[in-house]
C-alpha cells in the first residue's frame, strides 16, 4: 500500500500544479475580455479571435479544473444525506461512483474525443468565424481533461482503499469549518458588535 500511496501523492501534485495553472487562465480570459471591450468601445473594432481565445481559455479551466475540483473534494456532494452515514459507508459509496460511474466516462470521453482532436489536427480545421482560430487546440482539451480526472480518480481510489484498511487517513472527513463557514462565522459576529455598538 505504501507504493500506491507514493503513486497517488505524485497523481496528487500533478492535479496541484495543472489546477493552479487553470486558476491563472482565469485571469487571462478576464484580461482579455476587459481588452476587447475596450478596444471596441474605443477604437469601434474587434476580432472573432479574441472571443474565441476567452471561448477555449474557459473550456481550457472547466476541462482541466476537473481533476483539481476532485482532490479538493469541491465537487458537488448531497451533504445532508453523506453526513447522516458512518466514514467507512463513505469511502464505500465512493469507490463505487468512482468505479461505476467516474472510470467509465472519463474512457469513454476521452476515446471519444481523441479522434475529434486528430481529425481537426491533420485537416487544419478552423473556425466558421470570420478571423477565427484553429480547432484543434480546444478539441485537444476533452482527452487531456479526462485523462486527468481518470488519473486523479486512481489517486482518490487509493486513498479510499488506504482509509478502509487503517492505513490513512479519512480524506472525505470535514477536519473543521470550511473557509465559507468561518467566513459566515466572521461576519456574524461583525454584524453582532456593529449591533451591540449602535444600542449602547
Amino acid at each position: 500500500m505504501s507504493f500506491l500511496l507514493q503513486i497517488s501523492r505524485l497523481i496528487d501534485a500533478i492535479s496541484e500544479l495543472v489546477g493552479k495553472m487553470a486558476m491563472w487562465l482565469i485571469l487571462a480570459a478576464t484580461l482579455i475580455s476587459t481588452g476587447n471591450a475596450l478596444i471596441r468601445k474605443i477604437f469601434g473594432t474587434s476580432s472573432n479571435a479574441w472571443l474565441e481565445i476567452q471561448w477555449y481559455l474557459f473550456a481550457a479551466v472547466f476541462m482541466l479544473g476537473g481533476g483539481y475540483a476532485f482532490l479538493r473534494n469541491a465537487h458537488v456532494r448531497i451533504d445532508f444525506i453523506s453526513s447522516r452515514f458512518s466514514d467507512r459507508t463513505r469511502n464505500w459509496i465512493d469507490i463505487g461512483g468512482i468505479l461505476i460511474f467516474l472510470f467509465p466516462l472519463c474512457y469513454m470521453m476521452a476515446t471519444l474525443g481523441w479522434p475529434l482532436f486528430v481529425n481537426a489536427y491533420v485537416s487544419g480545421e478552423m473556425s466558421s468565424n470570420s478571423g477565427g482560430l484553429i480547432r484543434w487546440p480546444v478539441y485537444a482539451l476533452i482527452p487531456l481533461g479526462f485523462s486527468l480526472l481518470f488519473l486523479q480518480g486512481i489517486s482518490e481510489l487509493i486513498k479510499r482503499f488506504a482509509f478502509l484498511t487503517g492505513q490513512g487517513p479519512d480524506v472525505l472527513s470535514h477536519g473543521g469549518p470550511s473557509d465559507a463557514e468561518m467566513l459566515a462565522q466572521e461576519l456574524a459576529e461583525q454584524e453582532k458588535a456593529r449591533q451591540a455598538g449602535a444600542s449602547a
